[in-house]
């Protein structure tokens, strides 16, 4: 048949416009710390990129730098044509697990039903995260991976898994924990589905498909004790997600949980309120801002779903397809932010399942009725939140108004200032930052910046000085000798730079700002000359320094 190819070929138009407002978008947040987004980490080998807890990620981050350097609009598409190639397997696997439901359904109503779960994928904005923040590619990357074994899985011709398919099932488990580790679920899945579907239908010898393939979940247990044991040794002494994590204990993150479960569900029935950065109340008890009532709801919902599974096969499997698929991330095990909207990526199939149990039961103009507004609504509001992420301005503007008491959003909003040279506006937002919590650092150091650049002197020493008495750094005596190369108070300046190449002799900016002092302070070009050599040994990616030096060598 001619049309399934014909909705593909739609489809992948159809990603591109309403994702047309994030392709140009910068660099932000996680992307300015990687290899692509780094330029000092750009001239790296191969194996530099790759020898990572994520090597396929990497890999594939590598191979957008070798196309594009660090031009963001390509690893913008390859998002997007990931997004795409996902959706067409949730499109797939709606598909065969309609069939294996039976409702005495054609097989194009099948295929259709199939289409709009994968389109439903495609154009949902709760998506946007996954797929215009370019660091989020550990989301799409991975659950291509995760989908495609599963997908393979499903597609098998007989109860017994032949030894190719199940060879091509382990290479993309391996990819997908090779690309993130919350892919570890997949043995779990398969042996859910072959525990809950038998032969196409939701009755019989259950226990028979598992026997049947048992070489393949011998080998996929040992893979995943393997990824298991792996995870285990990252997380066990990180400070972002584990058992480290500042004030989340198990227990607390179990409970803040129970309410955030129902807060991806909300997002995916309501998309409204999308938020990069939110801010979620921590539930410290059972009985702390209704863990109690999110925990017993779904103790509810699972015994439902349990009881009734021969009556609602699509959408019972789709519950137990969503919890399992979103345990590692909300579960017990502590992540420093308990809420990201890219963690439903993964998910979202439990929930599109659920969806169409409702919709198979609907003749084809009742579905019409429904499918084609809510794609419509949804492509719009996909296309409004992509134009956000879009700017780094617009982002953050959008996520200090919903997450007013965060830190990170007003510290993010007053960089996205400083990029575009608004330096009173940023320094403003530094100072609500200060105001939200203690400062540390890094926010003092480019709060001082700031206040450097709009030209305020005096109060950006007093801010690096006091950053100066956080952490034994080069970063901050080297701007705080650049303030007072711009007052004219060599002396000052040379003290400054002096004590930080007594800290780090490596640090090329120490260099390069003495080399300005020599410059336009002393006008010696001879002195600056060797300064801004010095530093382009250092970091030979330094363009700015390069052209000053050329700039003293002319006279």
């Amino acid at each position: 048949m001619w049309w399934p190819w014909a909705a593909a070929v739609a489809s992948l138009f159809l990603a591109f416009e309403i994702y047309s407002p994030a392709l140009n978008g910068p660099f932000v947040l996680d992307d300015l710390y990687l290899p692509y987004g780094d330029v000092k980490q750009q001239g790296l080998s191969f194996l530099q990129w790759v020898l990572n807890t994520r090597p396929m990620l990497m890999a594939s981050f590598w191979l957008n730098h070798q196309w594009s350097g660090e031009d963001p609009f390509a690893y913008h598409v390859t998002n997007v044509i990931l997004h795409f190639f996902v959706s067409l397997i949730v499109a797939l696997i709606a598909m065969r697990l309609l069939d294996w439901a039976g409702t005495g359904m054609n097989q194009t109503t099948h295929r259709t039903l199939g289409i709009f779960a994968g389109a439903l994928f495609l154009v949902h904005p709760v998506q946007t995260e996954s797929v215009a923040y370019v660091a989020s590619r550990s989301e799409t990357l991975s659950v291509l991976f995760y989908y495609g074994a599963f997908c393979v899985f499903l597609y098998r011709r007989t109860e017994s898994i032949t030894l190719l398919r199940a060879l091509a099932v382990m290479a993309l488990f391996a990819a997908a924990v090779a690309t993130k580790q919350h892919t570890l679920t997949l043995p779990l899945l398969l042996l859910l589905t072959d525990l809950y579907w038998s032969h196409g239908a939701n009755h019989g010898a259950k226990q028979g498909s598992v026997r049947a393939n048992r070489l393949l979940y011998i080998f996929l247990a040992i893979g995943g004790a393997a990824g298991g044991w792996f995870v285990w040794t990252t997380i066990r002494s990180a400070n972002t997600a584990g058992f480290h994590v500042a004030g989340m204990s198990p227990a607390t993150y179990f409970f803040t949980e129970c309410r955030v479960l129902w807060a991806y569900v909300r997002l995916f029935v309501l998309p409204f309120g999308l938020n990069a950065d939110p801010d979620v109340t921590v539930s410290h008890s059972l009985f702390d801002s209704g863990a109690i009532v999110g925990l017993v709801a779904w103790i509810a919902v699972v015994a439902a779903a349990w009881i009734y599974r021969e009556r609602w096969p699509l959408a019972c499997f789709g519950v137990f397809v969503y919890l399992l698929l979103a345990s590692p991330t909300s579960s017990v095990i502590p992540i420093s932010e308990p809420l990201q909207e890219r963690r439903l990526y993964l998910p979202f199939l439990g929930l599109a399942l659920i969806c169409l149990e409702f919709l198979r039961r609907l003749d084809w103009k009742q579905r019409v009725r429904i499918e084609a507004p809510v794609l419509l609504i949804l492509m719009a509001l996909t296309y409004q939140r992509s134009a956000v992420w879009g700017s780094p301005l617009a982002l953050w503007m959008d996520t200090v108004a919903k997450s007013p008491n965060k830190v990170r959003p007003r510290f993010q909003l007053a960089h996205a200032y400083y990029e575009q040279n608004k330096f009173t506006e940023a320094a403003e937002n530094y100072e609500v930052a200060t105001r939200l919590a203690p400062p540390d650092y890094r926010l003092l150091v480019d709060y001082g910046l700031a206040l450097d650049r709009g030209g305020h002197y005096e109060e950006a020493l007093v801010k690096l000085r006091q950053a100066s008495a956080m952490e034994l750094d080069p970063e901050v005596w080297t701007l705080i000798g650049q303030v007072y190369g711009q007052q004219h108070k060599t002396d000052e300046a040379f003290q400054a730079l002096d004590r930080a190449q007594n800290i780090d002799a490596t640090f090329e900016t120490t260099y390069a700002i003495r080399g300005n002092v020599y410059e336009f302070d002393l006008g010696n070009k001879v002195s600056a000359a060797e300064q801004y050599r010095r530093a382009l040994e250092l970091d030979p990616y330094n363009d700015a320094v390069r052209q000053a030096l050329q700039r003293v060598e002319r006279h």
